[in-house]
């Protein structure tokens, strides 16, 4: 085999498939990133076992057909040095010996047979939906956060899609978060359900560009299928039943309070600077159309409180939520106010966007710290 490619090209593409190799492989050649010359079509493949990535540029004076096997690493390490430059790929296809030629100079290692590298195939007479590309990314940057990291709930683990002939909720949690992001423009021909673990999701996240194109969503009972422009993933679905998220989602919560996010935001981290270490915990007593934000150490005898305005519907009230968990679920919100909808100390705050964009509804919810005083 024989080709020519844009160093820089082939660099971005490598880099982007290459993300999904694992530190620790089951098998060596997962280490390798599987180049597959098709005419002019050049093909990139990388895959840990549970989650493959490929996709495709296109390479010019290409000769012959064929797969081989190189090692990621070495190659990302000499492409990374070059300077935008066509380089020449020579293969030799009985002992896979690889030659690059550069404006300056030639590099040689060996790669493996290409024909031993795991295929992972998506299942047949699978469910299908289209879903536009900058909606999926912004539904997996408003929930991947809240997903969790237990080995004993690995349902928790990943972004669940919920679909039905109205709707498509997508919702993640770790028992202490969680987020509900529910698009009313986006149907599906039947009620199906699937859970995307957190790599490839954070794998979209990376390569979903920000031009507007269709993502073609294809599952069945185990494996999940993206494909859109030159791009396909196909990974494993987290296995099990999710948790009946809207069950846990309180309904009646007759504190309201509507304040800036931003200014909220800059609040709580400021404030959390003295938090207990241990605890994270952030004290808001709201009263009066105003939220007294505080924190103390008593162990550094530390301590730091601050009073934002806002718009406050309801009895005085004292709730605690961990800083880190309540910062980002502020900053996830796009919208410049927020409302915080509350019943008792003890039990799940919800935090909404008070704009939400067209057919979307996002909600957040947290669970408080029970305060001593």
């Amino acid at each position: 085999m024989k080709f020519n490619v844009s160093s820089s090209k082939l660099f971005t593409q490598l880099l982007a498939v290459s993300r999904v190799i694992a530190a620790k492989n089951s098998m060596q050649i997962l280490e390798s990133v599987l180049f597959e010359l098709n005419g002019d079509k050049l093909s990139l493949t990388a895959s840990d076992g549970e989650t493959t990535i490929c996709t495709t540029l296109d390479v010019e004076n290409a000769e012959g057909n064929g797969k081989v096997a190189s090692g990621a690493k070495l190659l990302l390490e000499t492409l990374k040095e070059f300077p935008e430059q066509p380089l020449t790929f020579q293969i030799d296809d009985n002992n896979f010996s690889m030659n690059i030629t550069s404006e300056n100079g030639t590099y040689s290692f060996v790669g493996a047979n290409g024909n031993e590298y795991p295929e992972m195939v998506a299942e047949e007479g699978t469910n299908q939906f289209n879903l536009p590309s900058t909606t999926l990314l912004d539904a997996i940057n408003k929930t991947i956060f809240c997903t969790a990291d237990d080995e004993l709930r690995p349902t928790l683990n990943g972004i669940y899609f919920d679909m039905s002939e109205d709707k498509t909720t997508i919702v993640a949690t770790d028992a202490h978060r969680l987020v509900r992001y529910t698009n009313n423009a986006l149907k599906a021909n039947a009620p199906a359900t699937f859970t995307l673990p957190k790599k490839p999701a954070n794998l979209l996240k990376n390569v979903l560009g920000k031009e507007a194109t269709d993502v073609q969503i294809s599952f069945g009972q185990k494996n999940v299928k993206f494909a859109f422009g030159t791009t396909i993933i196909i990974c494993r679905q987290i296995e099990g039943r999710y948790p009946n998220y809207n069950a846990v989602i309180p309904q009646n919560n007759p504190n309201q309070v509507i304040v800036d996010r931003q200014t909220m935001v800059n609040a709580c981290k400021r404030v959390a600077v003295f938090a207990n270490t241990g605890t994270s915990l952030l004290k808001l007593a709201i009263s009066d159309n105003q939220i007294k934000i505080s924190a103390q150490d008593i162990d550094f005898s530390t301590s730091a409180e601050e009073v934002i305005a806002c718009s406050y519907n309801g009895t005085p009230m004292a709730i605690g939520f961990k800083a880190p968990f309540l910062i980002e679920i502020l900053s996830a919100i796009a919208s410049a106010d927020v409302m915080l909808q509350l019943s008792e100390p003890s039990r799940a705050g919800l935090v909404l966007p008070t704009e939400n964009t067209e057919n979307e509804d996002l909600l957040m919810l947290l669970m408080p710290i029970l305060l001593n005083d």
